[in-house]
């Protein structure tokens, strides 16, 4: 199940990025993922003191958004990573690593998201493909919208054409790790939201029971 979040960043924090992809100096994006040889884009140098701007802009745009949070369930995030892509740049097929090492600790990548930051109509190509079943489903959405989709899933950004594609992304380690027990509490969450206050009250207690104990039962803490 993935999640399409509009407007995750809001015009000022656009502009600020697009901003910073201007005044930071970016790496080879193999240095992330060396063996992978159809890797082939930009990524912000973590050096960079201007990186943590970049950093802190998306993180507080994840930590205010109400949708993130009841459809990812966010144990830790990784720190978002701008990524830029110019012409003849792309992303071959490819499945996000299971473990990833954030600072001392590892992090499980349950969920990875694209926060699309560059105006879908500056750049040619560059789509993110994401396989499903024998679908693929391309996507190239407008500035600050986020997608968040499960990291099992094998996708791709084709070749950029023309113009420049710019992205920040990152992982989710969910408390809850198996994607469909995820789904039933979220589904479960999203009734008592939408239903809650037209149930009879002993209805709404015995949902809520139910909700709680899936999360303890599901959850790692």
């Amino acid at each position: 199940m993935f999640l399409k979040i509009q407007s995750l960043l809001n015009p000022q924090e656009i502009a600020r990025m697009v901003a910073l992809s201007r005044e930071l100096h970016f790496v080879d994006g193999r240095v992330s993922n060396p063996a992978n040889v159809t890797k082939n884009n930009l990524q912000a140098d973590a050096a960079d003191p201007k990186y943590a701007e970049s950093v802190n802009i998306v993180s507080n745009a994840f930590a205010r958004s109400r949708e993130f949070i009841d459809f990812a369930m966010p144990k830790r995030v990784a720190p978002p990573l701008m990524c830029r892509y110019q012409p003849g740049m792309q992303y071959g097929a490819h499945a996000d690593a299971a473990i990833l090492h954030v600072g001392n600790a590892p992090l499980r990548s349950d969920l990875s998201c694209t926060v699309f930051i560059g105006d879908p109509s500056t750049y040619e190509g560059g789509e993110l493909v994401i396989g499903v079943g024998n679908q693929s489903l391309p996507f190239k959405e407008a500035p600050g919208t986020a997608l968040v989709y499960p990291s099992t899933t094998l996708h791709e950004v084709v070749p950029v054409r023309a113009g420049q594609r710019l992205v920040s992304i990152t992982f989710i380690e969910s408390f809850v790790a198996d994607q469909h027990q995820r789904m039933q509490v979220y589904e479960l969450n999203e009734i008592a939201a939408l239903e809650g206050n037209t149930m009879r009250w002993e209805s709404r207690v015995r949902l809520d029971v139910v909700r709680q104990n899936l999360m303890r039962m599901w959850s790692t803490t």
